[in-house]
């Protein structure tokens, strides 16, 4: 703890610095009222306001590991290994959303179908079963699959909708991952109230996950486990937005993965100064997550945060982060979930036991030089202090990180058309090297990634 207080010491002071050089900024009180307009005295009709809107996605990643390791898979009972590992796909998604039915009560569905194309089918590229690239059980690519990515039905009174059936979701304990060709999504049945003006309620249940790269719906299983036969038939989650000064955002959840954990989150975001002279965000994210139930996932007891400061002088923003994990399991989320609203998690997560993380970071946006869309970013990471050896469960085995390290940069680049037929098209490059002690489950590898989607409108 005593390492945990002086990196937080360190921090406070730098904002501390920072703010005596900000411009002063608003830090007005905001009272909380019923909001001033009813979404649903708006609705236009279910035809009305119905449109058809898609993207689609070119993903590829190039990995290559180091320092002696091999990607490995068997086919037809031989083995096949080699160091780089290809994988190159595109998705496409065409989303069909109605408007409202008018009255006091409106009804609306959203339809999404997805699409997978496998532009690289070589099974010696791929390596392996359904990494990235859907394959059959030889470890072939399926060249082409679609499935429903979101079929739901919603109904809304006043500004509150309650949508049932499969779905797209963003909160801190349970959030849809767009980081291949296709997202995920969930199925259940989830509330999102607004009525006030800056306080805002969300819950669900959802009972399956329909992953990026498979067609079928499976249960939950965490990210870390290493027992595939390890899952949970229910989330559970509910949650609160609030928003009670203009600078400052604070979010409080809760969830029950059912016969894993009860985890709970609270984040906030203050910001203050001019951007054009000096602006600060400072960004808390706390996590406790406590086994439950049948702890399928044995025992755990963990307290993980994230502290981050990023200055802002016009184009040029400049990050420092620290991290660290309070107990002897992973910081651990649901798989095929993006719910690790954490500074540092980056290709490496920097959330094994007791791992301390510290991150620096900066970003150019052109826009200030003429060039609006374009924007390059740098980072490098160092994780240290890992240690397992205390680990009481069987859902992975951690006992022999005893003092782990590793470290990660990456440099990146991004360009978003500002106008013309591809407007708000992106395309994105980025390259990451991490490298990893003995027994740091990351181990040591490089990756460059390119993604460009084009979004498109039909109706």
């Amino acid at each position: 703890m005593r390492n945990a207080s002086t990196a937080v010491f360190a921090l406070s002071l730098l904002a501390a610095s920072v703010a005596a050089q900000a411009e002063p900024t608003s830090q007005e009180f905001v009272p909380t009222t019923l909001a001033t307009t009813n979404a649903q005295s708006e609705a236009k009709g279910f035809l009305e306001d119905s449109k058809i809107t898609g993207s689609t996605k070119n993903w590829y990643s190039n990995e290559l590991l180091r320092r002696g390791a091999e990607f490995s898979y068997n086919k037809n009972g031989s083995p096949h290994s080699d160091p780089r590992r290809i994988n190159w796909v595109q998705g496409t998604i065409v989303d069909y959303s109605s408007g409202f039915t008018q009255g006091t009560v409106g009804f609306a569905t959203e339809m999404a179908v997805y699409n997978a194309v496998a532009l690289d089918r070589d099974s010696d590229d791929i390596m392996g079963r359904n990494n990235r690239t859907l394959t059959h059980s030889d470890g072939d690519a399926v060249g082409q699959w679609s499935k429903l990515g979101l079929a739901n039905v919603k109904a809304r009174i006043s500004n509150t909708t309650l949508t049932a059936g499969r779905q797209s979701l963003n909160t801190p304990v349970l959030a849809y991952i767009g980081n291949r060709a296709l997202p995920s999504s969930f199925e259940g049945v989830s509330i999102l109230s607004e009525e006030f003006n800056n306080l805002s309620f969300t819950a669900g249940s959802f009972d399956r996950v329909s992953p990026r790269s498979e067609q079928s719906l499976t249960k939950f299983r965490s990210e870390y486990t290493a027992n595939a036969n390890i899952e949970a038939d229910r989330v559970d989650i509910a949650g609160v937005d609030y928003k009670p000064f203009k600078s400052l955002t604070t979010s409080f959840y809760a969830s029950n993965v059912e016969d894993f954990w009860h985890q709970y989150y609270f984040s906030f975001l203050h910001e203050m100064g001019d951007t054009d002279v000096l602006g600060l965000s400072t960004n808390l994210n706390y996590y406790k997550t406590k086994d439950s139930g049948a702890k399928k996932m044995g025992p755990i007891d963990n307290d993980t945060y994230s502290l981050s400061l990023t200055a802002t002088h016009k184009a040029h923003s400049f990050s420092i982060s620290y991290q660290e994990v309070e107990g002897d399991t992973y910081f651990d989320y649901i798989h095929d979930s993006n719910a690790i609203f954490l500074a540092n998690s980056l290709l490496s997560d920097f959330n094994g036991p007791n791992e301390k993380s510290v991150q620096l970071s900066y970003l150019l946006n052109m826009a200030d030089y003429g060039v609006p869309g374009l924007k390059f970013n740098i980072y490098q990471a160092r994780g240290f202090d890992i240690d397992g050896t205390h680990y009481k469960g069987t859902a992975y085995d951690v006992r022999g990180m005893d003092g782990e390290t590793h470290y990660e940069y990456g440099i990146g680049a991004s360009y978003t058309m500002q106008s013309g037929p591809l407007k708000a098209s992106t395309m994105r490059g980025t390259y990451t090297t991490h490298r990893a002690s003995a027994n740091q489950a990351d181990g040591n590898i490089n990756e460059f990634r390119l993604v460009t989607t084009i979004p498109f409108n039909i109706l």
